[in-house]
């Protein structure tokens, strides 16, 4: 089955990133990371905050109505959504200042695992790492990573998926779902051969949606990794899915035009936009962070 995104918020960021749909306040968000920025818009596409910080800021928990925490370079930060106003929580690689965050969700344990890279991506590779903030407390989870993506649980807390992007494999792995800490060891879920594994979101059902940079699309795989379906993107950079709307039912998608020649821009003129579809299965509100 494959069917077709349309483009939903003609955004153009150089690095669409992060999206989740906070049901709290009904809204989308998400980061364009080179430009150090956080939106938020409606169901009907209108632009409603932009949010920016010192340094790189690519991905969010939510805590409450009011407050998200948001992944930046070199530290996790408390953002209230009403006043603007952002407090230090915890440093995230503060002596690596070479490196930044990059993808990352809460799972249903309220744990916020976090992926760290470099700013030179895969030039430096293994520079990264993934860790999980809960209840206060920053744990290294695992390191040696050059890219960290697809970042997402099953329903039930009991999987993890990950993928370091440039092996172009998609990993699962047991975790505790009281803790949201692994108990078993890395199993191969899924090889990719359209594009390089990016950003993955998990539905109600618990097949997981991939976005793939390069390649055009979003794969839906079932539990068992096999292909259910294809949704074309129109662009190149698809960065990542996230479900939302009223029923959870819209598909939203970030995408790229970071390192895009002027040809190419010519030719994928929305790349960085937000692009969306109606889909016949229901998404997850995303999990509250266990402060």
């Amino acid at each position: 089955m494959t069917t077709k995104a349309e483009l939903f918020i003609d955004s153009r960021c150089e690095l669409g990133e992060g999206p989740f749909w906070n049901h709290l306040v009904g809204r989308l968000f998400w980061f364009d990371i080179l430009n150090n920025t956080l939106f938020s818009a409606g169901a009907d596409g209108r632009i409603v905050d932009r949010f920016t910080f010192d340094d790189r800021a690519t991905a969010a928990a939510m805590v409450d109505e009011n407050k998200l925490v948001v992944a930046t370079a070199g530290a996790l930060v408390e953002l209230d959504l009403v006043a603007g106003t952002k407090r230090f929580l915890a440093s995230l690689e503060a002596d690596k200042v070479g490196n930044r965050s990059n993808d990352s969700r809460v799972n249903p344990a309220g744990g916020f695992w976090i992926g760290t890279m470099s700013r030179r991506g895969d030039a430096d590779v293994g520079a990264g790492a993934v860790y999980q903030y809960r209840s206060g407390q920053l744990e290294l989870l695992f390191d040696r990573i050059t890219i960290p993506n697809s970042i997402c649980f099953s329903p039930d807390g009991g999987t993890a998926y990950f993928t370091d992007t440039p092996t172009r494999q998609i990993l699962k792995r047991a975790i505790d779902p009281a803790a949201g800490l692994p108990v078993g060891d890395w199993q191969l879920f899924a090889e990719i051969d359209r594009g390089y594994p990016d950003g993955s979101v998990v539905d109600s059902e618990g097949f997981l949606w991939n976005a793939r940079w390069e390649g055009f699309c979003v794969v839906r795989h079932a539990p068992d990794g096999s292909i259910d379906r294809v949704i074309e993107v129109p662009t190149s950079r698809p960065t990542c899915p996230a479900f939302g709307g009223a029923d959870f039912k819209t598909l939203y998608i970030t995408s790229a035009r970071e390192h895009m020649s002027p040809e190419e821009l010519a030719a994928d003129v929305h790349a960085g936009s937000v692009f969306a579809l109606e889909t016949d299965v229901a998404g997850l509100p995303e999990p509250l962070l266990k402060l």
